[in-house]
């Protein structure tokens, strides 16, 4: 199939792979940086802790976010069914695209799973909760599956880009509201490493769109009208909750829905064409309902 090509009735039919050796670039950029800006929980003042300069806002969103990352099993199952790394019958480009994934998959699964280690690990030390009822709190909501609901692969990539960057707002807006040292240091550091997820699918989407042009856009429209930040479906009371600590951040996640349309007309910015100006429009309608 060529990148876009028309069916019968019309609508363009999207290839949804990039050739592996282009993958194996924007893979390699996004391994290498995580390599060089990686952390470790040791490296921590666990010794400066001060729970006593933490408010009751404070210790709601951070039992809150310790949710969301901890659900990284979820996450990375839904990827790995996706994008399978295990079947003698695939074609060999397929699997050289997917190979490539789970090479970045493998690396950001490590930066998550140690966000949901080092809020799980604060937790306990500043007496928000003792080892055992977290585990158990966390197990209850880390059994519920996550699932992504599109088809086409950039679809999915997109989603992500939205949600990485939407948390990497959310950690930079929380860290200017927080007196208390050692927590402040942790949400740079989740910051900085979700501003790296959200570089790396910011150029895999463009990619796409690089090469299928404004083709590409109702897809992206699409993640952006249905998008649903993780556990929003799963999690009782998750909108109530999700409100009180965006409120107290002055956070909108939508604002992360701009980055798509600056990405788009980084690529597609052809005077005239109208599917550009209608996602900037789509955007704008979105956001100012909320």
């Amino acid at each position: 199939m060529t990148p876009a090509t028309r069916t019968a009735d019309g609508p363009a039919v999207l290839d949804d792979l990039l050739p592996p050796d282009r993958m194996h670039e924007l893979v390699d950029q996004a391994v290498t940086r995580a390599g060089e800006r990686s952390w470790t929980l040791a490296e921590l003042d666990w010794k400066g802790l001060r729970p006593e300069a933490l408010t009751e806002t404070d210790r709601s969103a951070v039992r809150f976010i310790t949710f969301v990352e901890d659900h990284i099993p979820g996450y990375l199952s839904q990827f790995l069914d996706a994008f399978p790394v295990a079947d003698a019958e695939m074609e060999l480009e397929r699997f050289g695209f997917n190979r490539e994934y789970f090479r970045f998959l493998v690396a950001w699964a490590g930066d998550e799973e140690r966000h949901a280690s080092a809020l799980a690990r604060y937790q306990v030390e500043t007496g928000m909760a003792t080892r055992e009822q977290l585990l158990r709190d966390l197990a209850e909501e880390g059994r519920k599956e996550f699932v992504l609901p599109y088809e086409h692969p950039v679809q999915s990539f997109t989603y992500t880009l939205v949600q990485e960057k939407a948390t990497q707002l959310f950690y930079q807006r929380f860290r200017e509201t927080v007196s208390e040292p050692f927590l402040k240091d942790l949400l740079g550091r989740l910051a900085r490493d979700e501003a790296r997820h959200f570089a790396f699918y910011s150029n895999l989407v463009g990619a796409y769109v690089a090469r299928d042009g404004a083709a590409a856009v109702p897809g992206l429209k699409d993640v952006i009208a249905t998008f649903r930040m993780p556990l929003a479906d799963t999690m009782k009371g998750y909108w109530r909750w999700s409100l009180k600590v965006a409120d107290a951040a002055s956070y909108d996640h939508t604002e992360a829905y701009e980055a798509v349309v600056r990405l788009v007309r980084g690529f597609v910015d052809t005077p005239g064409e109208p599917s550009v100006t209608d996602l900037g429009d789509f955007v704008a309608a979105i956001r100012a309902v909320r």
